[in-house]
């Protein structure tokens, strides 16, 4: 709450990626890209028309040692004017401005300024440095476009300016020639159009001549005119909302919800209101976009560092002070969008807690509005621009990397319960040690910051701690909550003497929700009576006087009434009879009594006896009011000394002297005189009599009174126990709630994955046996119940006790040589049988990487086995038969090498095996084989014709002398289909004439 009655005061210190800009009298628009980015950005260019009234910005990532030609390319493609930025340009409407090469870029109040880049940052973030700039800068007059490049630069920046209300373009993936920088921002879900540049180009001249982005939000819009008025307009979007996502958003801060209103018009094209009004009407889809439009959040890992590093310097060890081992951290984190807030909290206090000996339990309760920001947070899986800023330490500690991203381990992920809860209407949770509530409050108007705050004062625990975003106060409520770190906006929680009220119940709308009034024992006026009492004084006039309630107590001194009134011995008590002085008492009792029945005023001259100057005539008003127009009657008493008549001084009254007497008892009949004197004695006797029994009557009835009273305080005192046990119990079955929704989310996820699994292990047809850490039967497929005689029964029976079909003796030890080093295994063996399988034994390993048992996998290799021995035997065979030909003979490859001769082969050319298998037949022998016609026998003849017969070659060899010999060749194509040449060699005995 602010410090002031103001209802924007938490605004007046904005968050750098919430605040609200100046408004610009024209959008800007940063264009991003880096490989291929050219291509498109001329594309965009060229379509794109001079007057749009925009000034564009190009970002591109640039060669530091290179001199860019950049802005002379770009001058060629279009009319308007471009120039590359130089430190403090200021931007101006239709002009292009071409970012630097080696620099990283921002703007600030309309100035472009150039700032050298950081060669050590691990990732290019010139784009998104740019654009969270300009969101800033600008507002809802950002435009961001996102065109071909690698890597992820420009995705932050393009949510921070959707954040501000700003819109948002990436070129559509198949236009462009890098996908990686338009797919990831496309991934995000911020992007508003995905189209090729020309149409990005024509999208942009359209939204120019919109007025969201041509005027302020105020005056946006103005050009139709006015149906109906704003606001029953808004009341009536805020309703369709309200239908459709049970959320009520009439109190919070209109000119949020008019941003997001008016944007998505812009989007549309549509204007003025009345209209918009009409299309949600007419299209639920719409609501649902408007809806998530008006969510919308920046949010991060370890936004805000150093407020991190306070919480484990500071909160968490006193967090953590005289806390037995057995009562758990409970934190809340409120309106915790996508869960970035929950897990850097989760992993702060893990990192906090490796390093103290007590590790208690941890509960953290993160919740949000959105069901589709929870399923986002419960998933745990990031963009890896999400995670950008993560260090590399906690990357690896804390985070696993997926497909697409990273996803929070396992262990994090377990001590965040996630779960919708609307902050205005749902019970809080309670005994909270922390609260993390951080950019929720500044959308919400005054009432609902005072509600929210009550309600984080009930649930946290005595000197529990609430933390809140650096534009964000607690305001008013600073007797309810001790600041800690006014940087980080850390707060620790007071009692409170006064019963805060929490309403759960539907917010009032336009009305804001009072806080309760203190109660006291003397039951003290409110200032409305003082304010009415003063009024009907003025009316007539300003004599001193009391105001008293209908027990006669006084309530205020109004004026100087120690002339009239007094302090009464015995105990102390304001009501007026008992003060009053002895000589107005019986008067001012009358006058009252009149007062009280008539309902009108009364007027009555008394006596007032002082010790100094005898008996002073003083006029008594008796004046009945009511401060409302129902409720209790109030009396204003007045007291006016008589003063003489025609305007003189009052005369101070004399001490009768004896002629006085004289005179006075001479004039009268002394009878008469005496006869009155007895009747008035006797008149006040009698009177005296009935005060005091009336004085004994009030007496009674003030015990009596007291007594009621007493009952009534032990009632109220049990109505309030009452009421705290049932905020208890709401609270409890809030919490309970929460807890229910995430078991029954994770048992549905539980066994749909176990039903995945199941029917993935019942259509695998290979056996496979997991067995648990004492191998034990964890689990099997159909097929390996036959191979190791098992049924449905024997899961949870140790291995040993099963008689298995496997020829196998010592099992049992390698598996658990497999679980105790981590090793796999692999052998071939038999069934009973003689199956062959390839037994391969593996770690069973659990998400978190703990070693759990072993899985066995038996693959059939029997027919493999058998084919590789008949294989075999074919092959001895073969051998053999080579063995036993009597003429030379040898095995060629489609390559013409030797792959195998026979003995005959050998003896008869007196070569050996070394120089011959695996040679080329024309080298054998030192080459004696490279004989002409056997040449053309192999290269020509023979792949024509796949046999050969008698084919005669003379030749001249060096080591045996001249032979003539009849060739026989033959092709054959072996079993793995591998041709082959079956060559063999017979000596003629007769050789020609001329040898």
């Amino acid at each position: 709450m602010p410090p002031s009655p103001s209802d924007d005061a938490l605004d007046s210190t904005p968050d750098k990626n919430l605040a609200t800009p100046p408004e610009q009298s024209f959008p800007v628009v940063g264009i991003g890209a880096s490989a291929g980015g050219l291509e498109a950005f001329t594309q965009l260019l060229t379509h794109l028309p001079t007057d749009t009234g925009m000034a564009i910005v190009l970002v591109q990532h640039l060669d530091p040692s290179q001199d860019s030609l950049l802005s002379d390319i770009i001058t060629r493609t279009t009319t308007m004017p471009v120039q590359a930025i130089t430190d403090g340009l200021a931007v101006a409407p239709n002009q292009v401005y071409v970012i630097p090469p080696n620099t990283t870029l921002t703007i600030a109040g309309g100035m472009l300024r150039l700032w050298p880049r950081q060669a050590s940052q691990r990732i290019n973030k010139t784009i998104d440095g740019f654009f969270e700039s300009l969101a800033q800068d600008c507002g809802h007059n950002a435009i961001g476009v996102v065109l071909s490049g690698g890597e992820s630069d420009g995705t932050l920046g393009l949510e921070a300016i959707k954040a501000a209300g700003g819109i948002t373009f990436a070129q559509s993936e198949e236009s462009a020639q890098i996908t990686s920088m338009p797919h990831m921002a496309i991934a995000t879900g911020q992007i508003d159009f995905v189209l090729p540049p020309a149409e990005i180009a024509t999208t942009l001249a359209s939204l120019s001549r919109h007025p969201y982005v041509r005027r302020p939000i105020a005056d946006v819009p103005v050009d139709a005119p006015v149906v109906v008025s704003e606001t029953e307009t808004l009341s009536n979007i805020f309703a369709l909302l309200k239908t459709a996502s049970r959320v009520d958003f009439s109190q919070y801060k209109p000119t949020t919800l008019k941003r997001r209103i008016f944007r998505r018009m812009a989007l549309l094209r549509i204007e003025p209101m009345e209209q918009y009004q009409q299309y949600l009407q007419q299209n639920p889809a719409e609501v649902k976009a408007l809806y998530q439009e008006i969510l919308i959040s920046v949010t991060s890992f370890f936004r805000d560092a150093e407020a991190f590093e306070y919480l484990k310097r500071e909160v968490f060890p006193a967090m953590l002070r005289d806390r037995t081992a057995e009562l758990p951290l409970r934190i809340w984190v409120a309106g915790c969008s996508t869960g970035e807030e929950a897990y850097s909290i989760a992993i702060c206090l893990l990192e906090y807690l490796s390093q103290q000996l007590h590790r208690p339990p941890i509960q953290i309760f993160a919740t949000d509005v959105s069901d589709q920001s929870i399923e986002i947070a419960r998933l745990g899986i990031y963009l890896p621009t999400k995670v950008a800023d993560v260090s590399a330490d906690r990357l690896q500690r804390f985070f696993m990397p997926v497909e697409g991203g990273y996803q929070v381990s396992k262990p994090v992920r377990e001590l965040c319960v996630f779960a919708r809860q609307n902050l205005i209407n749902d019970p809080p949770f309670s005994r909270l040690d922390l609260i993390s509530c951080r950019n929720v409050l500044i959308y919400f108007g005054s009432a609902l910051q005072k509600k929210v705050l009550r309600m984080f004062h009930y649930g946290l625990k005595p000197g529990g701690f609430l933390m809140l975003s650096s534009s964000e106060t607690v305001g008013e409520f600073a007797d309810l909550f001790t600041l800690l770190s006014r940087s980080h906006k850390i707060y620790a929680k007071q009692s409170s003497a006064l019963r805060l009220n929490l309403d759960l119940g539907e917010s009032s709308g336009d009305r804001e929700t009072p806080l309760p009034a203190p109660t006291y024992e003397d039951n003290r006026p409110v200032p409305d009576l003082y304010e009415a009492a003063d009024q009907v004084v003025l009316n007539r006039y300003s004599p001193a006087g009391v105001v008293v309630n209908g027990h006669l107590d006084i309530l205020q001194f109004r004026g100087q009434t120690g002339a009239y009134l007094e302090l009464a011995p015995g105990r102390a008590s304001l009501n007026l009879l008992t003060m009053a002085k002895d000589s107005l008492r019986l008067d001012l009792r009358t006058a009252l009594y009149q007062a009280k029945q008539l309902g009108q005023p009364v007027h009555k001259a008394a006596m007032v006896r002082r010790q100094e100057e005898g008996d002073y005539p003083v006029s008594i008003a008796v004046l009945p009011f009511q401060p409302g127009n129902q409720g209790e009657i109030y009396f204003v008493v007045l007291f006016e000394a008589i003063a003489e008549r025609q305007g003189e001084r009052q005369a101070k009254p004399q001490a009768s002297s004896p002629a006085t007497a004289d005179e006075a008892t001479a004039a009268p009949d002394s009878k008469i005189l005496s006869q009155l004197r007895q009747e008035l004695a006797t008149t006040r006797s009698h009177l005296q009599s009935i005060i005091e029994e009336q004085e004994s009557t009030n007496q009674d009835l003030r015990a009596a009174n007291e007594e009621i009273l007493s009952s009534n305080e032990e009632l109220q005192s049990t109505n309030e126990e009452l009421q705290t046990a049932k905020e208890e119990i709401q609270a409890t079955n809030e919490e309970l709630s929460t807890i229910n929704d995430e078991l029954y989310r994770r048992n549905a996820e539980t066994t749909r994955i176990s039903n995945d699994f199941q029917n993935l292990l019942g259509s695998i047809n290979i056996p496979i046996l997991m067995l648990e850490g004492d191998l034990s039967i964890r689990r099997f497929t159909p097929t390996a119940a036959a191979l190791f005689n098992l049924i449905p029964t024997d899961i949870g029976r140790p291995l040993s006790d099963i008689n298995h079909r496997l020829t196998i003796a010592d099992l049992e030890s390698q598996i658990l040589a497999v679980i105790n080093t981590l090793n796999q295994h692999s052998q071939e063996v038999q069934d009973l049988d003689g199956r062959w399988y390839d037994l391969r034994i593996r770690p069973y390993r659990t998400l978190d990487d703990r070693i759990d048992g072993a899985v066995l996998v038996l693959v059939d290799i029997d027919v493999l086995k058998r084919n590789a021995e008949q294989l075999r035997q074919s092959r001895d065979s073969a051998e053999a038969i080579v063995e036993m030909v009597q003429d030379p003979l040898l095995v060629i490859n489609a390559d013409l090498r030797v792959v195998q001769a026979n003995r005959q082969f050998y003896a008869t050319f007196q070569v050996s095996p070394q120089e011959t298998e695996g040679s080329l037949i024309f080298d054998l022998g030192n080459g004696q084989w490279n004989i002409p016609q056997l040449r053309s026998l192999l290269q020509d003849l023979l792949p024509r014709d796949t046999q050969v017969e008698n084919f005669r070659v003379d030749h001249v060899f060096e080591r045996i002398g001249p032979k003539t010999m009849d060739i026989n060749a033959r092709q054959l194509v072996t079993a793995t289909g591998q041709p082959m040449i079956l060559l063999t060699i017979q000596e003629v005995r007769d050789r020609p004439e001329g040898w």
